[in-house]
């Protein structure tokens, strides 16, 4: 029996509505299955390795080649995967920062997306090796994106839906806190937004 991971990308700690919801979401969810462990990875609060020449050269060594040096490059990322491979569910906090991720989910996405342990190739076409997993978006805005004239400038959600399904989990359901920082929505932006969790 897999574990529910939440992974929390927002740097506002108990100020942020990402959290908020992500947490709402998580109570619902282990409601319904007070079995399974709640792994949390607050990746905004580590320093991630960027993508740079080593990291991918490591990535890319069989696992029998890897150098001492490179198994400690890999630590990090070898965590996060293990993380996710032993998740049944996978719950992700996201604040729309400039109309996108923040850059420690960005970075946490680079370390999990591993050639032969999350992705590999079928026939010359791209194979997500996590499937039978299902994922949560907790998505916060101080904007309205999910419709309407600003839809077309999120590019945060496309972006990790497809990704999910690139690891091989399409199975996606969004929730939001939108409108949060608008005059006439910000009064009942919270409550809508934690309310529309209840149907989970």
């Amino acid at each position: 029996m897999g574990n529910i991971l939440h992974i929390i990308s927002s740097a506002r700690g108990e100020s942020s509505n990402s959290i908020l919801l992500g947490n709402r979401i998580v109570e619902k969810l282990r409601q319904r299955h007070p079995d399974k462990e709640v792994v949390v990875n607050d990746v905004a609060g580590q320093s991630w390795e960027w993508l740079h020449t080593n990291l991918v050269n490591a990535y890319r060594t069989p696992p029998d080649a890897l150098t001492s040096e490179q198994l400690t490059l890999l630590e990090t990322s070898d965590m996060a995967v293990a993380q996710l491979q032993a998740a049944d569910i996978v719950v992700i906090g996201v604040p729309l920062y400039n109309f996108n991720i923040p850059a420690p989910l960005k970075a946490w996405i680079d370390h999990v997306v591993r050639p032969a342990k999350t992705v590999t190739y079928k026939d010359g076409r791209p194979a997500g090796m996590l499937s039978g997993k299902k994922a949560y978006l907790a998505i916060a805005s101080n904007g309205i994106y999910s419709e309407g004239p600003m839809a077309a400038f999120d590019f945060a959600a496309p972006y990790l839906r497809y990704m999910l399904e690139f690891l091989g989990i399409p199975d996606v359901t969004t929730y939001r806190i939108e409108g949060a920082g608008m005059t006439a929505t910000r009064e009942t932006a919270v409550e809508k937004g934690l309310a529309s969790v209840e149907s989970l």
